[in-house]
């Protein structure tokens, strides 16, 4: 009996295991399942992106893009397409585009689907304002008065203009984003100037975030259609697009003069995170480009939850309106515009400015004491902060506080203040290379900005360059001393440009190069419990196996991190980490200036752009987003 019993499960066992490798096991493309026989990735599918051609504009090859995010709540990725002056939707169930999010100038549908602007119809009284670049707001002599088409086109702002600009007059839309800035074709963009840029979506799915080229923060309702846009507020001054000379001043001066033209202002707000902190919505975004970046935290509650008529849980005035902006339903008037350091959204709970100057006194509302705050890098007017503002609607005042970027050893990167002078062997940070990915950290309800170059000294007990900086900023709701960083966490060896939370205290860190300065590859993993700079060095793992990264993500859905490797010495790569192990696994090649990817974790499909080229099959010619997949 017990030999029979035996062989009845033996039997059994060996018809589970055809039954499994019939069913996944032994067919390709079967990422849900686990990795087969050889468990190698390949490409599954190819998602050619909306109104793209090989000739040229409009359109042209899908050659400049940006960050991708996933939603997983409607299982969609978006992604920054600068040639087609839009954001990609992607269903990532069925892998083909179904939309595209932007405004009048975009590619896709002619701007026949731009999004509107809140503020047209009876019911919404808060028109939401135009944009003035710098030089418009130090010169309103000049013609158009410094309105840039970039912003919100809505009629009481624009009126106070005399509709100075032909060709884009006050309807109600968002006008869009700049694109990739630079040649006719667009092939060769001036990342400081371009957009779309950095991207997020709320938990919820509802609502959208995207940082543009015109240093400004555009915020989507994605529960209609097409996308409405609820905010569009500057974090500083924008670039002089529609003057009378444009950008061309500020594209000159890109090449080998790191933007010091006045009509660069503070070029593009990019990289961006999104968190919760004490009841309140915040979203810190980065104008990060190289020179003096800043990084603006803003509180978005009322837009996330909609709530557009007062009381206010926030300062914000619902749509994150001029602090100027008159009593309801009063609309604007020219004053009442986003004016670059006059009249900054309500709703910015301060700003970081990495100019290397050494703080004073951090506990006071505006950190001026030992350098300008905000720092002058150009001559227009720089950022959004500086107060204080009279807020009409409640008779107050409203300052949004400034503050230096801390105190580091010159020669180890570590922390040491952000409430005093700088000592011997010790310099307030700078970022001549720029800011790379921000991300939040739940363990302590802040944020990480990653300063790409933040001392540059050669250690002498390691035989390394303490190059990288992750600086963890406390948002200090209801603090009017606003924002402070609190810690930093040293990248040794590394230009931290990617970083994304992993399971339980892990944070994971990719690892870049900047401007033909390129690192031995090295991916860090680093226990977002720490507080100190001591702490968090000593629970850095290092995996060198793979690197030269932008986009890095965290997929729960089969425990992996993935990287966009597009700087890796023979190619770029897509690194492949076991989250669990710490440990890496596989490079897998991708395409010409892959650095964006994301993953749906449902069915464990890596969407990564990439530009022209025979990874896209078919669509070599035009560009792609290209799926892979476990085989």
């Amino acid at each position: 009996m017990r030999s029979r019993l035996l062989k009845i499960i033996e039997m059994a066992a060996v018809l589970a295991l055809g039954f499994l490798l019939n069913s996944c096991g032994s067919q390709k493309y079967c990422p849900t399942c686990g990795t087969t026989v050889n468990g190698a990735y390949g490409v599954l599918n190819v998602v050619p992106v909306p109104e793209h051609n090989p000739t040229g504009e409009p359109g042209g090859p899908f050659n400049s893009f940006d960050i991708s995010w996933f939603d997983p709540i409607q299982q969609k990725v978006y992604t920054s397409d600068r040639i087609g002056l839009d954001v990609v939707v992607t269903d990532a169930k069925n892998n083909f585009a179904v939309n595209t999010i932007g405004g009048l100038n975009q590619v896709a549908n002619a701007g026949n689907n731009a999004s509107p602007c809140w503020g047209q119809a009876a019911s919404e009284v808060q028109a939401i304002p135009s944009i003035i670049t710098g030089e418009g707001s130090v010169n309103p002599t000049r013609p158009g008065n410094g309105l840039t088409r970039f912003g919100c086109r809505n009629a009481p702002f624009f009126a106070a203009f005399g509709n100075a600009f032909p060709g884009f007059g006050p309807n109600g839309f968002f006008g869009g984003f700049p694109g990739a800035q630079c040649c006719a074709s667009r092939a060769n963009g001036v990342n400081p100037l371009s957009g779309p840029d950095g991207l997020i979506v709320t938990p919820d799915g509802n609502t959208l975030f995207v940082g543009s080229g015109s240093a400004s923060l555009v915020a989507f309702d994605l529960t209609k259609n097409p996308p409405q846009v609820i905010a569009a507020l500057s974090t500083g001054a924008s670039p002089d697009f529609d003057g009378p000379l444009g950008v061309a001043p500020c594209i000159a001066t890109w090449n080998g003069g790191a933007g010091s033209d006045p009509t660069c202002a503070d070029d593009r707000a990019d990289e961006m995170a999104y968190g919760t902190v004490g009841g309140h919505d915040i979203v810190a975004v980065a104008n990060g480009d190289p020179g003096l970046p800043f990084v603006t935290l803003v509180d978005v509650t009322d837009i996330v939850n909609r709530t557009f008529a007062p009381p206010f849980t926030t300062p914000g005035q619902g749509h994150c309106l001029p602090v100027n902006y008159p009593a309801y339903p009063t609309p604007g008037t020219a004053a009442n515009n986003y004016t670059p350091g006059t009249n900054p959204p309500a709703c910015i709970l301060g700003q970081i400015y990495y100019d290397a100057i050494a703080p004073q006194d951090a506990t006071v509302p505006v950190d001026t004491a030992g350098g300008p705050c905000p720092d002058p890098s150009t001559l227009v007017p720089s950022g959004a902060s500086g107060g204080p503002f009279p807020l009409v609607e409640t008779g107050g005042t409203l300052t949004i506080p400034c503050h230096h970027a801390p105190v580091v050893d010159a020669n180890t990167g570590f922390f040491i203040t952000n409430s005093g002078p700088a000592g011997p062997g010790q310099q307030g940070e700078f970022a001549v290379a720029g800011t790379g990915a921000l991300g939040f950290n739940p363990l302590h309800g802040t944020f990480y900005v990653e300063n790409l170059n933040c001392t540059a000294s050669t250690l002498a007990t390691q035989s390394s360059v303490a190059v990288g900086c992750i600086d963890e900023i406390d948002p200090r709701i209801g603090n009017p001393a606003g924002p402070v960083v609190i810690n930093v966490v040293p990248t040794y060896n590394c230009m931290p440009a990617g970083i994304v939370q992993g399971p339980g205290h892990d944070f994971f860190v990719g690892c870049g190069g900047h401007d033909g300065v390129q690192f031995p590859p090295l991916l860090i993993i680093f226990d977002g419990t720490c507080t100190t700079s001591a702490a968090c060095l000593a629970s850095q793992i290092k995996i060198d196996q793979s690197g030269g990264t932008d986009e890095v993500w965290y997929n729960p859905g089969d425990n992996r991190y993935y990287t966009a490797g597009r700087d890796m010495p023979n190619g770029p790569v897509m690194g492949v980490v076991d989250a669990g192990s710490r440990q890496w696994l596989v490079n897998v090649t991708t395409g010409s200036n892959s650095h964006s990817i994301t993953v749906n974790q449902f069915t464990n499909q890596i969407f990564v752009p990439t530009q022209a080229g025979p990874l896209c099959g078919t669509q070599s010619a035009n560009g792609c987003i290209a799926v892979y997949g476990r085989q």
